[in-house]
């Protein structure tokens, strides 16, 4: 069988020359380049700003605590275990982590605070890498999603940046929030006081104290708020963390580092705690517990 002739080669069968010309792909390659560059000028000039006057930071020997924290949780935990007892009020709770933290790092939190009765999600937005106005109005509508489904609304515990997440969605929808307990979160006094800023300048490419959504930092939720720290902190200053009266309802002070603040049995214990704990008749001027230093100037 004879197959059909092909038509002649002419400008029906030709493909369309495409509008991109190798000149024009080097010079969107430059322009890419050249963008990069400058941001990664930008960000080190963010980067390298240098510590603000009287502004403290957590005594860099409390590092090594972070670092042994960071990559030997479970050897932390040997001999250590979270006495939490049921609750006869189970609550609907929203794990918020810190920056440049994933939720996974708070699983032993999620399954102690499970295990005592309450209904546990995390955020559900994977890494937390800094302030965005797109990622502020993903956590709200996450809270809202979640206030929903369980019909009530919920205790938010936020870990660091994830904290001073809670409290900003705490002012936005007071209505689907009934507690916020801040985990070593940096909502008092200037935002340098501690030894991550320059980090959070590299990655999140804005200023700790000019993020793109607005926020008042250590302006207080209308709702019952709980700031837990700890003196062991070596990345956010105590007195960041603790707080002044008026920020927030209730200090309390718990003995482990700022990474422990994610899974140590004594955290867990507090944060359970912390979600029972009635401060109705609460003093804003007194801690549960140990005051932080008062001795050290952290620009308040």
């Amino acid at each position: 069988m004879t197959r059909p002739a092909l038509p002649p080669e002419g400008p029906e069968r030709r493909r369309p020359p495409s509008s991109a010309t190798p000149k024009d792909g080097g010079a969107a390659a430059a322009r890419g380049l050249s963008y990069l560059f400058s941001e990664w000028r930008r960000r080190k000039s963010l980067a390298s700003q240098p510590q603000p006057d009287d502004v403290a930071q957590p005594d860099t020997k409390l590092l090594w605590g972070e670092l042994a924290s960071l990559a030997l949780p479970a050897f932390h935990q040997l001999g250590h275990k979270a006495e939490i007892e049921p609750t006869a009020d189970p609550r609907a709770v929203m794990l918020i982590p810190g920056f440049g933290s994933h939720p996974w790092r708070m699983t032993a939190m999620r399954k102690g605070l499970e295990a005592a009765g309450h209904s546990v999600a995390d955020w559900g937005l994977g890494w937390n890498l800094g302030a965005s106005e797109d990622r502020f109005e993903a956590v709200c509508r996450a809270v809202t999603s979640m206030s929903e489904a369980e019909g009530r609304p919920l205790v938010l515990v936020g870990w660091s940046l994830g904290g001073v997440f809670a409290r900003e969605i705490a002012k936005r929808l007071p209505e689907r929030v009934e507690k916020v307990i801040t985990l070593g979160s940096p909502f008092s006094g200037d935002m340098h006081g501690n030894n991550a800023w320059r980090i959070y300048h590299w990655i999140a490419g804005h200023a700790v104290d000019e993020p793109p959504v607005p926020m008042d930092f250590a302006d207080k939720p209308p709702v019952p708020t709980i700031a837990l720290w700890s003196a062991r902190d070596g990345i956010v200053h105590r007195r960041c963390a603790s707080g002044r009266p008026g920020e927030r309802d209730v200090s309390i002070p718990v003995r482990c580092t700022h990474m422990g603040f994610a899974w140590h049995p004594e955290a867990i214990a507090a944060v359970a705690d912390a979600i029972e704990l009635d401060i109705s008749g609460s003093n804003p001027h007194e801690c549960a517990g140990d005051k932080p230093d008062q001795t050290e100037n952290l620009a308040h």
